[in-house]
């Protein structure tokens, strides 16, 4: 049985400015057809990672591989092979959608077809609006088109929607998944859990310039000390004691009659078990789970979050 390659492999990656080491022995692998997140806070390591993978940072040290080629030595297959939407991006404030499309089409042998990208991503209507004219939203689903306009078999979109009103962030969220759909490996560079949460099949949270943590969204949730709240005013009063028995239990808050709890799963359980027994209606019962942002947060506190 042949043995599946990863599509990116980074293994010890360690790249230092000025002395100070901004990425520290980074290692992690790109399954062919994920959404891969890389999350972390600001100055953490991220978009010096995903610069080395691009072929836009020399290593210091460590290797780096996408579909088996180096960033560095094979960049002109790279270039081919991969696409990429920057942190920081601007194109001419004259030059209109059709001629940004029509200028990168040119670099490529057999690039694919930009009217198609046009009309895939709502850009058909803009096609003669000049960069400075376009809307934020606009401006990324341009930049994406750039990016998949050499036809990649990965592209890497880095902060991707930062700026963004929410519509406009939820709509570029489609078009990532619409990107995955069609067969392209996506390395996505975040700080928006919600954005990570939703879109990624697996996360490399990287603090400090190192990864603390790759797993799944629901992985990292699930190691996360944050806990489960249960929030209700009871029909009728609850005692102190049933309360206080309550399994993993971590606080107990009265305030105007309103009760929340919070714990783990099986408090919660217990919770509705109890008032059950004693036929006590839960009124204006809400109950909200640890999520991305408790995990992200306890993950960089134990690894000495620099910020």
């Amino acid at each position: 049985m042949l043995e599946h390659m990863p599509i990116i492999e980074v293994s010890g990656l360690r790249k230092a400015y000025g002395g100070r080491p901004a990425v520290d022995g980074v290692s992690f692998a790109v399954e062919e057809g994920e959404i891969f997140g890389i999350l972390g806070p600001n100055g953490a390591g991220k978009t010096t990672t995903v610069e080395c993978v691009e072929g836009l940072r020399v290593p210091d040290a460590g290797t780096v591989r996408v579909g088996g080629l180096d960033p560095i030595t094979d960049h002109d297959k790279i270039t081919r092979f991969l696409g990429a939407q920057l942190q920081e991006s601007e194109l001419q404030a004259k030059l209109t959608v059709r001629e940004a499309l029509e200028l990168y089409s040119s670099f490529y042998s057999a690039p694919a077809d930009w009217r198609g990208l046009a009309e895939r991503l709502g850009l058909t209507g803009k096609l003669t609006t000049r960069f400075a004219d376009l809307s934020g939203g606009q401006k990324q689903r341009l930049f994406i088109a750039l990016a998949l306009i050499g036809g990649p078999k990965v592209v890497v979109l880095d902060e991707l929607t930062t700026g963004l009103d929410p519509r406009a962030r939820r709509d570029t969220w489609s078009l990532i998944e619409d990107i995955r759909d069609s067969g392209v490996t996506v390395l996505l560079v975040t700080h928006f859990m919600e954005e990570a949460q939703r879109l990624c099949d697996r996360i490399a949270v990287i603090n400090a310039g190192r990864v603390a943590a790759l797993d799944t969204p629901a992985g990292l949730i699930r190691r996360s000390a944050g806990n489960t709240v249960i929030a209700f005013t009871p029909s009728r009063p609850l005692d102190d004691a049933d309360l206080e028995a309550l399994p993993d239990l971590d606080t107990v808050h009265r305030q105007a009659g309103r009760i929340t709890i919070s714990g783990t799963d099986a408090t919660v359980n217990a919770v509705i078990s109890l008032l059950a027994r004693h036929q006590i209606t839960a009124h204006q019962l809400r109950v909200d789970d640890a999520t991305l942002d408790d995990a992200f947060l306890d993950l960089t506190e134990k690894a000495g979050d620099p910020s």
